[in-house]
């Protein structure tokens, strides 16, 4: 005991100093002596163990010294690794060292306590690096094998296993499954065996359970392969009936009792790691299984005393210890499977309780766990947390224990450690019982009768009564920790005690402890009357109580009577929601007042105030009236209290918390009665601060904090900050970097981390002010000025052990950055460095191949990779991996902050701009050399996690600043200067050795680097595509070629990895060659000259379609079989036996469920790069050896669910398609219909573009258009899609889908029709069946027709933009009608997508169908025009309307139109639908100039030109027609009038003059009129010079378009207006541009029809010499101008002319 009570203080010394004070490198110099240590005392055993025949005396006593040496020296060896994490890799890699060798040759050692702590140190490495989790366990299994007949072998290797399975749950990367099968088989055979040998049947025995037990903590996966084995063990190792047990009792003797009792402890122990760790397999069935043996299992409990008596002592122990596990193995099962056996284990654990076999006080650790936390406060600091807890705890557990050691429970060496200790430390047998009871009391207690629990509690009572002196404490103890722990759960269950009797007994009980001597039980029997009161929850029983103290209050004059009744009251209404009643709460705070100003004893004081605390939380607003009282008393008190008594202080510092909290945000007034109460607190505060006890400090601390939170105007934030970094950075203790209290750091850096919440960059300020003031007293061991508080915390974090203060320096940390990278950016990203470069090793950094770096790279560039030639000092010197990790998080983040902040941080030229006007002003971009050397550091560190982060920052770098480009170098971008620091980051990446999640990650780097389009050049892409490539080589290599390192879920992720980012990459490749196809035809209208240019860019795109299309018919094949394996990952759980027994192509069947969540990661990228794949083969290629040779891999997806026996040898190229066809369409489906509210939007993106590419070739598109069930169903479902996401770029690419599924159903019927024609060539037309939908009737029927979906999909797209468009809507006042909208840019693409999809639909329906449509569609595309036709300032037509009319030109040029059968129908409802139209002019005068007058003109005018003349040539509506054109012609707007001429230009000229001829009798005299009057008006502004050039175009046109007869007249009208246009010589010199355009455009029209009509022109010119005069000048000027221009030509030729396109709807 003494020898375990001395490792521990080695133990806490070599970790507060090796662990706590070393730096990363330095701890590896102190492993490797550790290493040197243990090699030396292994030395001294072998030689204590071979020189065994001589005189041995001295060898032992040296091994037994030894033993404990290596104890401490094991531990510390693994808690160093495992604090090291992967960094410790080269000090394991390191031969001279051989730290695994040192380890695994003392797991053979003699003592057992060497055995399992060599064990525990395997364990720590393999958590620390998760590659050597399999290898470790390999080469123990295959010693243990080989040393089957050594006792400590066998019992030394099994333990190493046991700890490694423990470990693989640790580790991310898990273990082969195959792994669990050999440890079973090597488990049985242990089991098998025992009973061969008997100088080994027990290490055999105990090894083969524990190995087993060990094992289920892998989880159901790998357990129910091995589940019917067990059960089998499980159900022989127990007598099969009590017969049996009977019979066993008679023969055997000690040593065989001591076997049998080992291995049923074991199998307890082995099933309840099953339930524990395997609870998914638990069904009713199994349950089953498992209940057999129970009853047996009791029985031999209650025969254990019996055994005991006739073997003697040699079996207390393992008696103990079956007892033990039987205990904890029922407390975890249902209580149900044993009621039989409730009795029976009641009895055992009654007298466990009340004749417990130590006489130890096990109070301190029965009762704190069953303590309220905020009670354990009043019993000082010991049962604190604290820096030394792990030293203290000895003083705390007394002289009797020596606390917790490994040996005495060596299974605990598998479980799960408990929170912050590094080591399981399991009690003495004899201690873990009594706990163990305690806990299955409280299982079974509120599952028995409530009648046999009034026996139970009086037995318990009166085993008290009966025992006297210290024993009698400690059965009370025990008692009372067993009744609360059943209160506690019959409080979870909502269960009732019991009649009165019942609550009788248990408040004699509690009451009892209530008085006890020891403060713990008092504080345990407090919080049990509070769960008392709660689980009786009648009122009249908590008043009863509480008057129970009342009266005891007032009559006791003892301490311990009053400190345990005081604290009752203060937690009796805990449980109950708090106080309500006023009497009660008056009384109480009589009562408390009293008993805290009771000088005579402190502790009644601390009691009493902590009681006063907790009553003012529970009261709330009740507490009003009592505030100012209690607030001068805690005044009062802590003026006159001594400071020695320092429980005191801290109870009033919890009053002075409480009442702040009460009060809340009202300390925020300003009346003089609230701001004497902030006073009393600010003073109360003040006072605490000056205490010399920690606690108080950290009080005053947290005071102040609620006082920030409720009134942050009334603290003085300059003197808390101080104040805080005083103790936080104050350099006079040595061991911690500030105070060695931890309670009093936590509550700085909670407090710290509040304030920065609201007002970090005060507090920044602050903290680097108190130093700049420097008094002699503060010496910060940090240089404050320099890296500022900031910095100080980043230090602080490295060097704190404590999880939780960690957890809140990264927060406090993380505020700050938020709120201020971006103004500090350049201090920022310069601790961040310092952070990452002050531990790389920068031999590693310089190694890269420098000679990569382009020339163009700046001085400043190439110093990237070199390493620091001032070697200055590192204001972070060599910091944990776990503090870098939080430095490339805080990079990642930085970016992040920079990215809401502004464009400039991502634009170089506008930075650059911005610095030099500002010189302060700081930009990210400015920055980016650092970034990429951050990333680069992090990425090719030793830690893993590091790598990861670094590969992390690296990805986000590359996809913010992809596309910024290089100002310097025009048509380049700012990151190919990095391309050589890119690739060597990756490159390490993709090592042999490398962990798969850090090759996932680099992938998904190469992809993102290629697909950004940084490097144009294909040589140097060709460096990180090689990196793909080799990745791509080991995905082929297939399932037998992967490591035996890791799980096989591993491999799954990488190749997913891998393919995922060979799609992106292939994705990226088509798009750009799309993109430039797209380019090449603009440019080939353009101009041909464009050709070369045109080269140049398409090299790039077609040059990475090249680099793909290599390994594309490699990829096409992998990228099948992953979506075959995810089509069938996704099936309901039902179809389960459907799946392939031996796993998917990438995934086996017993990892399926750790391979999903890779799938679910990467499938949608691969989904859409085989859609694009498959559309560019355009679905014809297949394989010629596809299903001929039977592959082994990779499965192509023709084997779905096949057996490869019924399997045709052969697909038809058909079927292989429409498999492939499906594969994509019911992926897309299923996914689409229902995906997760979380899921990420390039996910259904993705998966929509893929259904794009799919239906834009025609073999894919047959098949849609030929099942009309498949088409609405997928069109119910983009319908689902686009009422529950609102993103517009989802609901676009959905409209695009539809459209497609819309010309698929076109061509569909097309092909229907034309085939019907063709075979029908000689029959009668009427004869011919009606093809599209609505046959000959007109139905649409909901739910099966495509049209009625397409109808409510596009309704519902309109609607959500134009709310007025739905009649039911607009009757409501939340829709004004007539108020026009304009929408988004996105709303009008989505309104214009949807019309243009309406305006398709009457091509897929018969002509009975298209006019039970044509209404609707036509409402809702008036309704659009109508709704969105507002004028704009350029007078361009709104993008919607552009749309509308499109959609209209398309409805009216239908051939349903024309069609027999629905002729007369659709002429009726054109016309309903011009009326329409002309009457939006009507509605309302007011609304008319918001009107556009122009749009509703074109609509007229598309009316007239596309639909059959009987439409529009009905008098009454063509007469309003024309009224329209005659006003529209009088507009002052001159953009009007212009409009207005070229729409009549077009009507004019209708091939039908009975539609041309009533406009051109009614408005062409009024034309020619105005065009007169201009005359004398010249045109001032282009504008108006349009509008006459435009009538002058109509005047010619209609020229042309007259009969012979009436021509002369119009030329006659046409050239006096004409020639008075042209101005002569001296006008021409000072007239405006539009005087002088205005000439020459007359001059032109002159020069053509004066040859045309020479006759008429002659005749003119005779009659009227002037004007001859005019045009002759004119002529003569202009061939002089002619000469000119052509001398000018020749000296510079021309611009190629640019075009304006211009939007024609008709």
């Amino acid at each position: 005991m003494d020898a375990i009570g001395c490792r521990r203080c080695v133990s806490f010394i070599l970790r507060a100093t090796v662990g706590g004070l070393l730096g990363e490198k330095a701890q590896i110099a102190a492993a490797k002596e550790i290493c040197q240590a243990i090699w030396k005392l292994k030395k001294v055993v072998d030689a204590a163990m071979s020189e065994s025949n001589l005189e041995t005396r001295i060898s032992t006593t040296d091994v037994t010294a030894s033993q404990h040496v290596l104890v401490c020296a094991l531990q510390e060896l693994g808690s160093l690794i495992h604090g090291l994490g992967t960094t410790a890799a080269p000090l394991l890699q390191d031969s001279s060292t051989g730290v695994l060798e040192a380890v695994i040759s003392v797991i053979i050692h003699p003592s057992i306590s060497v055995r399992l702590t060599a064990a525990w140190c395997l364990r720590c490495i393999a958590v620390a690096l998760p590659s050597y989790v399999s290898l470790l366990l390999d080469r123990c299994i295959e010693r243990l094998g080989a040393l089957k007949s050594s006792p400590e072998a066998v019992t030394g290797y099994s333990f190493a296993v046991a700890a490694l399975l423990g470990a693989v749950k640790h580790s991310p990367l898990g273990i082969p499954h195959g792994k669990g099968k050999v440890i079973m088989t090597v488990a049985e055979d242990l089991l098998c065996s025992a009973s061969q040998n008997s100088r080994i049947s027990l290490q055999r025995t105990q090894a083969g359970w524990l190995l087993i037990a060990a094992l289920m903590t892998l989880g159901p996966a790998v357990v129910q392969h091995h589940l019917p084995r067990m059960l089998l063990l499980w159900k022989c190792i127990f007598p099969s009936s009590p017969k049996d047990l009977e019979t066993e009792k008679t023969r055997g003797d000690s040593f065989t009792w001591q076997v049998t009792l080992e291995g049923r402890a074991g199998a307890l122990c082995a099933i309840k790691s099953f339930v524990s760790h395997c609870a998914g397999l638990l069904t009713d069935d199994v349950v089953q299984r498992l209940l057999p043996p129970l009853p047996s299992a009791v029985d031999l409990l209650t025969q254990l005393s019996s055994i005991y008596k006739s073997y003697g002592n040699s079996l207390k122990t393992s008696s103990t210890v079956y007892r033990h596990k039987l205990y904890e193995l029922l407390a975890v099962l249902p209580p149900k499977t044993y009621e039989g056996s409730f009795c029976a284990v009641l009895k055992e654990l009654v007298a466990d309780l009340t004749v417990p076999d130590s006489q130890i006080d096990a109070s301190t650790f029965l009762l704190p766990p069953l303590c309220h936390e905020n009670d354990l406060l009043l019993l000082g600091p010991l049962l604190q947390e604290t820096d030394h807890r792990f030293i203290e705890e000895q003083l705390l557990l007394g002289n009797s224990i020596a606390g917790g050691s490994l040996e005495y429970d060596p299974y605990s060496i598998y479980e799960k450690v408990a929170k912050g200790d590094s080591v399981p430390k399991p009690l003495p047998p004899v201690l873990s019982v009594i706990s163990a009871a305690t806990r299955l009391f409280g299982v079974m207690f509120s599952h028995v009768a409530e009648s046999h629990r009034l026996q139970v509690l009086e037995q318990l009572l009166n085993s008290i009564k009966q025992t006297k002196g210290s024993r009698q404490q400690i059965v009370q103890l025990n008692v009372v920790s067993a009744f609360s722990t059943s209160l506690k759960h019959l409080a979870n269950c909502k269960g009732s005690l019991g009649p009165e009797e019942v609550r009788r007994s248990a408040l004699t009980l509690v009451m009892s402890a209530l008085e006890s001597n020891n403060p713990l039980l008092r504080c345990a029997a407090a919080e049990c009357l509070a769960r008392l009161a709660q689980v009786v929850s009648d009122s009249a029983f908590t008043a009863g109580l509480a008057q129970v103290s009342f009266d005891k209050l007032k009559s006791a004059r003892d301490v311990v009577s009053r400190t345990g009744h005081s604290l009752a009251l203060g937690c009796l209404y805990r449980y109950l929601g708090g106080i309500g009643s006023i009497q009660h709460l008056n009384a109480c705070v009589g009562i408390l007042y009293t008993l805290s100003q009771d000088s005579t004893s402190p502790d009644v004081q601390a009691w009493a105030l902590h009681s006063l605390s907790l009553i003012v939380d529970l009261a709330g607003p009740l507490y009003n009236v009592h505030v100012e009282p209690t607030l001068s008393l805690v005044l009062m008190l802590l003026l006159t209290v001594p400071p020695a008594y320092a429980e005191v202080h801290q109870s009033l510092g919890r009053c002075l918390n409480a009442l702040i909290t009460m009060l809340g945000p009202e300390l925020q007034g300003s009346s003089t009665t609230v701001s004497a109460l902030r006073t009393s607190c600010l003073l109360g505060c003040a006072v605490m601060q000056d205490n010399p006890d920690c606690l108080v400090q950290a009080q005053a601390i947290s005071c102040l904090q609620q006082l920030h939170m409720f009134a942050p105007r009334h603290v003085n934030l300059s003197s808390l900050v101080s104040c805080l970094c005083e103790i936080l950075l104050d350099n006079s203790v040595l061991v911690n970097l500030c105070s060695s209290y931890l309670l009093l750091r936590r509550a700085v850096v909670a407090c710290l981390r509040q304030l920065v919440q609201r007002e970090a960059a005060e507090v920044s300020e602050y903290a680097v002010a108190l130093v700049k003031e420097s008094r002699e007293d503060f010496t910060p061991d940090v240089n404050i000025r320099e890296i500022g508080l900031e910095g100080a915390l980043l230090g602080l974090l490295d060097k704190e052990l404590d999880q939780r203060l960690c957890q809140d320096i990264k927060e406090t940390l993380t505020h700050m950055l938020t709120s201020m990278a971006v103004e500090k950016l350049s201090f920022w990203l310069k601790l961040c460095k310092d952070v990452l470069a002050a531990s790389a090793d920068f031999n590693t950094v310089a190694s890269v191949d420098t000679t990569q770096e382009e020339e163009t790279a700046k001085v400043d560039d190439a110093s990237v990779l070199t390493s620091d030639s001032d070697e200055r000092f590192h204001p972070f010197s060599n910091p944990r991996w776990s503090t870098r990790v939080f430095a490339a998080e805080c990079v990642c983040k930085i970016v992040s902050q920079c990215e809401n902040a502004g464009s400039a941080h991502f634009d170089i030229t506008l930075a650059q701009e911005r610095k030099q006007r500002d010189s302060r002003d700081d930009f990210l971009v400015l920055h980016l050399a650092d970034l990429i050397r951050m990333a680069f550091m992090a990425a090719t560190d030793h830690s893993d996690q590091l790598r990861l982060s670094g590969l992390q920052t690296l990805l986000i770098v590359v996809r913010k600043f992809a596309a910024v480009p290089e100002p310097e170098f025009p048509g380049h971008v700012i990151l190919e200067q990095y391309q050589a620091n890119v690739g060597a980051a990756l490159r390490p990446a993709f090592a042999p050795e490398t962990p798969p999640d850090v090759t996932a990650k680099a992938c998904q780097v190469c992809s993102a680097w290629i697909a950004s389009g940084v490097v144009s050049d294909l040589n140097d892409l060709r460096r990180v595509h090689q990196l793909l490539v080799s990745s791509l080589v080991k995905v082929q290599a297939g399932k037998e070629a992967q490591s035996q390192q890791y799980n096989e879920s591993t491999s799954t992720m990488e190749i997913l990895a891998v393919l995922k980012a060979w799609a992106e990459v292939y994705i990226v490749a088509v798009e750009k060659q799309k993109n430039q196809s797209d380019a090449h035809n603009h440019c080939l209208k353009i101009a041909n000259s464009a050709e070369e240019s045109y080269g140049e860019v398409t090299s790039s795109a077609s040059g990475l379609l090249d680099l793909v299309q290599a390994d594309l018919g490699t990829l096409s094949k992998l990228w099948l079989a992953a979506l075959q394996d995810f089509a069938l990952l996704t099936l309901p759980s039902e179809y389960a036996s459907q799946l392939p027994a031996e796993g998917g192509t990438f995934y086996t069947a017993e990892t399926i469920e750790n391979a999903r969540p890779h799938y679910y990661n990467s499938w949608a990228l691969i989904l859409y790069a085989t859609a694009l794949w498959l559309t560019s083969t355009g679905f014809i290629v297949v394989d010629p050896d596809e299903g001929v040779t039977n592959l082994s891999r990779p499965v192509t997806p023709t084997t779905m669910c096949q057996d490869s026996s019924t399997r045709p040898l052969v697909k038809s190229p058909e079927d292989v398609n429409t498999d492939r066809f499906h594969l994509i369409l019911g992926i897309s489906v299923e996914f689409l219909c229902l995906p997760r509210s979380d899921e990420a939007m390039e996910n259904i993106i993705a998966c929509l573009r893929a259904l794009q590419a799919l239906f834009e070739v025609p073999w894919p598109r047959s098949k849609i258009g030929g099942d009309q069930e498949l088409g609405v169903e997928l069109l119910n479902v983009l319908h689902r899609l686009i009422l529950t996401r609102e993103s517009p770029d989802i609901q676009l690419a959905a409209l695009e889908v539809v459209r497609l599924i819309l010309f698929a159903a076109q061509e569909h019927v097309k092909e229907k029709r034309r085939s019907a024609e063709v075979d029908d060539g000689a029959a009668e037309k009427e004869t011919l069946p009606e093809f599209g939908e609505g046959k000959d009737t007109g139905g649409l029927v909901p739910g099966k027709s495509l049209v009625f979906a397409t109808l409510e999909l596009c309704v519902c797209i309109l609607v959500r933009q134009l709310p007025q468009l739905n009649p039911k809507l607009t009757c409501s006042p939340a829709v004004q009608s007539g108020k026009h909208l304009l929408l988004s840019e996105d709303g009008s693409r989505l309104v214009a997508a949807a019309l243009v999809i309406l305006s398709d639909v009457p091509a897929i329906c018969s002509p009975e169908g298209s006019v039970s449509v044509l209404p609707t569609i036509l409402y809702l595309i008036i309704g659009v025009l109508k709704e969105t036709a507002v004028k704009l300032q350029d007078g361009q037509l709104p993008f919607t309307v552009a749309a509308s009319l499109q959609a209209l030109k398309g409805l009216l040029s239908s051939p349903m139109a024309r069609a027999e059968k629905s002729r007369t129908a659709w002429t009726d409802l054109l016309r309903s639908a011009l009326v329409t139209v002309l009457n939006c002019w009507d509605q309302v005068d007011g609304l008319l100039q918001e009107l556009d007058e122009v749009s509703l003109l074109t609509a007229i005018t598309v009316f007239v030109m596309s639909t059959s003349p009987e439409v529009t040539t009905v008098e009454c509506l063509q007469k309003r027609c024309i009224e329209k054109f005659k006003i529209t012609l009088d507009s002052k707007d001159p953009l009007v009038q212009c409009k207005c001429y070229q729409l009549l230009h077009s009507i004019f000229q209708h091939p039908n003059k009975t539609v041309s001829y009533p406009y051109i009798h009614s408005l062409a005299p009024a034309i020619v009129g105005k065009l007169q009057e201009t005359e004398k008006v010249k045109p001032e502004n282009a504008a108006e010079l349009q509008v006459i050039q435009e009538g002058i175009k109509v005047v010619t046109a209609l020229t042309a378009a007259a009969e012979e007869e009436h021509r002369g007249h119009l030329v006659a009208c046409l050239l006096p207006i004409l020639i008075s246009f042209l101005l002569d010589e001296n006008a021409l010199v000072s007239a405006t541009n539009s005087a002088k355009n205005l000439h020459e455009f007359a001059l032109q029209n002159l020069m053509q029809i004066g040859p045309q009509y020479s006759s008429v022109f002659k005749k003119l010119m005779a009659s009227s010499p002037t004007m001859k005069a005019r045009l002759e000048s004119a002529v003569k000027g202009n061939q002089e101008s002619i000469k000119v221009k052509t001398a000018k030509h020749a000296k510079n030729p021309g611009k190629s002319s640019s075009i304006q396109l211009k939007t024609s709807f008709l």
